[in-house]
């Protein structure tokens, strides 16, 4: 994590900063999926869990992508931003300052859909709808405040949300991340 590379969303009249973080994300994810990588992770630096401006998006509108000077090449030579440029300003690669704080950015999945539970219940354990409606209550849905991006399953062609939650960490912890360039105990440096 000594090198990084930070891509800004830029303002545009006819698409709001959700909408392009969305997509952008969505293309970094395919990217990183695409090169099987798990040493990039993704930092937000103007993340905000609660968002009283709605103007800009609660993760902000720069997105920050740490690793190697390397690995970075690497993403960035696969031309996963097509269709993007115009909506974005790239940085170049920098290493990171010495004096930074370390946060881990990790998914947090709920239990949002009851319908959907029960379905997926009922076709894991061959039951019918009205026992499973009995033992899954109403009331097992909940919601989050945290902040979001809006992804298409390339599996499913569903739209769901990967919520997303920062924690700092006091030092720095070495390891793994998912293909969204997320961990659950990886950090990154804030700065």
């Amino acid at each position: 994590m000594n090198h990084y590379l930070e891509i800004r969303l830029l303002p545009d009249p006819e698409f709001g900063p959700s909408l392009l973080l969305n997509a952008l994300y969505n293309k970094l994810h395919l990217a990183l999926a695409k090169l099987n990588c798990n040493d990039l992770g993704v930092s937000f630096p103007h993340y905000r869990q609660s968002n009283p401006d709605k103007s800009m998006h609660p993760l902000g509108e720069r997105i920050r992508i740490h690793g190697t000077r390397e690995r970075i090449e690497e993403l960035m030579a696969i031309n996963w931003l097509s269709g993007m440029r115009d909506h974005v300003r790239i940085g170049s690669i920098h290493p990171v300052p010495n004096k930074v704080n370390y946060v881990i950015y990790r998914r947090v999945q709920f239990k949002s859909s009851v319908e959907r539970i029960r379905r997926r219940h009922m076709r894991r354990h061959n039951l019918g709808y009205e026992e499973v409606a009995r033992l899954i209550p109403e009331n097992i849905e909940q919601s989050s405040d945290l902040p979001f991006i809006t992804l298409r399953s390339q599996s499913t062609k569903q739209y769901f949300k990967l919520f997303i939650q920062q924690q700092e960490i006091p030092n720095s912890t070495q390891g793994n991340f998912n293909t969204y360039g997320l961990s659950t105990g990886t950090t990154v440096p804030l700065f």
